[in-house]
């Protein structure tokens, strides 16, 4: 169990984490379709307005309104911690990459071990901010399922299991075969579950047009 946890797991999971993201990609594109535009000529003595830099920032700081950012900014910014570091942390973890050169021969920059402790600390901060959310909010637990529990589970399990293993909390051993197992069912179900809008968010906000959309947008459901 230990040896296939330790090697063969590891690849399986970056196989279907790489087939996943393919998958939804081509399923995207397959399931949206190009945009028409169709804009009707403006009269010669109408000219369209020139934005000046003032009216963009006041364009951007009035499209805020009704968003979570006007609405709770709190948890807009726990969120965006959360997702960035989500990311982020794993990737230039030193234990990570030294794993990444030992298996192909490169690896990516390392952020000082110390650092990456308090990066960790924070998703799991914010993981339990989102539990808290979750089970005392009316709001949020009326909406909320085993499914967005399990999510979060998900999500968070790579980060503590590391977090001990780090300090060498319980036995060592086991909390190591946690910590790779649960990172391994993490990349597994990244393509599959909600944790995959952290990929596909900005592949929504620039190919879809919409209210929240970074540009116009080019498909449509």
């Amino acid at each position: 169990m230990v040896d296939f946890v330790q090697g063969p797991l590891i690849s399986i999971a970056f196989i279907v984490f790489i087939l996943g993201l393919l998958f939804q990609w081509i399923q995207f594109f397959r399931l949206t379709r190009k945009k028409e535009w169709g804009h009707p000529p403006l009269p010669r003595e109408i000219k369209p307005e020139k934005k000046t830099a003032g009216k963009i920032v006041a364009s951007c700081l009035t499209s805020l309104k009704g968003t979570l950012w006007k609405t709770d900014p709190v948890l807009t910014v726990v969120t965006t911690v959360f997702h960035v570091l989500l990311i982020g942390a794993p990737l230039f973890l030193l234990g990570h990459n030294i794993l990444l050169y030992q298996s192909w021969g490169w690896s990516l920059f390392s952020l000082p071990e110390a650092l990456s402790d308090g990066l960790t600390l924070i998703v799991l901060v914010c993981g339990a901010y989102f539990l808290g959310r979750r089970l005392l909010v009316a709001r949020v637990r009326a909406i909320t399922t085993l499914y967005d529990y399990v999510v979060l589970l998900i999500a968070v399990a790579p980060f503590l299991t590391g977090f001990f293993a780090y300090r060498q909390w319980f036995h060592y051993e086991t909390v190591m075969m946690l910590h790779i197992l649960s990172g391994n069912i993490m990349l597994i179900t990244i393509p599959f579950t909600k944790l995959g809008h952290m990929l596909f968010f900005f592949l929504y906000r620039f190919f879809l047009g919409g209210e929240y959309g970074f540009l116009r947008g080019a498909r449509t459901w």
